[in-house]
């Protein structure tokens, strides 16, 4: 079994190498004969740790198939100082492909013990949000702007080790681990993207907010709420999302959403309805317990569709219950409306609460 070792420095003040590459942190990767760990075998494993500012990549590679569980081995035993465990896609492969081996070799492992970060995993979900034509590691390295020197996946591999095994050439090796390096060198560059699953769940704080007013096309008056939002970690790239009547946008160390205000009249309904009756003069519902002070002929037994009260105001949507009361237009509409009131504006606690809600619902639209 072969070595190798390499040493190189992150960029000083990197705040995602201090947010999730503690020294108690691994990054692995592993390169395999296939992808059916029934049928197939594990030819190299690297993983990198961090010491102080440096950053310490190991490769540990098979030159035959009998050499397996020395490699695994030997990593399993590198493992012993670390709690977590950070790949790309290694809770979908890696992990289930070692655990298979281990299994076959009837050796001991605790994989399950670590806790495991997985940047595919952590980053499926915003595909579409960051405009991504796929989610492989390369493709994640050009959106960074990462060089890299490696022209072959893991699949293009395959043969060239297999070839390796019963001819072994300087170049074929160069090839193998020149692959496996990149992959591991490439993952903690990848660790600013974590910085958008740190915005949509949660990691910021309401800055400010700003009623914001336009013309419209048919010349009138349209007005939006922004919340501007301090960002824990800072966005490697700009992005714009646009979800119904949602926009989210960021750069840097801040977020803004926008969400259109309805300023006009809107109708609260009284959940049970039995209880009431509608007044169709006044165009509203009022209680049977004080129904006794109005004419028979001028009230109604109120539908689910007619008990209601109006109101006016500034309103503010809704796509679920979030702050009561809630307003409709009419009673089958799926949004409602909370009023904009000073109360909800000076309160952090509610711009965050509401912040999180427009983000779960355009990430969900």
């Amino acid at each position: 079994m072969k070595t190798w070792q390499t040493t190189f420095t992150p960029a000083a003040g990197n705040p995602y190498i201090k947010e999730y590459f503690t020294p108690a942190t691994i990054f692995f990767d592993i390169e395999t004969t296939g992808f059916s760990a029934a049928q197939s075998q594990v030819y190299m494993i690297g993983y990198a740790c961090r010491t102080a500012d440096k950053i310490c990549a190991t490769q540990l590679f098979a030159e035959n198939l009998s050499e397996e569980p020395e490699l695994i081995s030997a990593f399993l035993n590198a493992l012993s100082s670390c709690d977590t465990l950070i790949s790309f896609n290694g809770t979908g492969f890696d992990v289930p492909f070692l655990k298979s081996r281990c299994a076959h070799h009837k050796m001991p492992e605790h994989l399950d013990s670590f806790r495991h970060l997985d940047i595919y995993k952590q980053l499926s979900k915003y595909k579409t949000i960051l405009n991504l034509p796929s989610l492989k590691q390369k493709t994640l390295e050009e959106f960074l702007g990462i060089p890299r020197d490696d022209a072959y996946s893991g699949g293009d591999l395959i043969p060239i080790y297999q070839e390796y095994t019963k001819n072994p050439s300087e170049e074929a090796c160069a090839l193998l681990k020149l692959h496996n390096l990149e992959d591991i060198t490439g993952m903690p560059a990848l660790l600013p993207l974590l910085a958008y699953p740190c915005l949509f769940e949660g990691n910021f704080q309401v800055a400010s907010w700003e009623k914001h007013s336009w013309e419209t096309y048919e010349s009138a008056v349209g007005q939006e709420l922004i919340l501007t939002l301090d960002l824990k970690l800072p966005l490697p790239k700009h992005f714009s999302y646009t979800a119904g009547e949602i926009y989210a946008a960021g750069s840097q160390c801040q977020a803004k959403l926008r969400i259109p205000l309805y300023d006009g009249e809107l109708k609260y309904f009284y959940p049970n309805y039995k209880d009431y009756y509608y007044l169709p003069t006044e165009d509203m519902a009022i209680h049977k317990s004080v129904a006794s002070y109005v004419d028979k002929n001028f009230r109604i037994q109120a539908a689910a569709a007619t008990c209601y009260v109006r109101k006016s105001g500034c309103f503010l949507p809704q796509y679920q219950e979030l702050f009561s009361p809630g307003l409709k237009q009419g009673y089958q509409d799926k949004t409602s409306y909370f009023e904009l009131t000073e109360a909800f504006t000076s309160s952090k606690e509610n711009l965050k609460k509401y912040a999180m809600h427009l983000l779960e619902c355009a990430f969900h639209k």
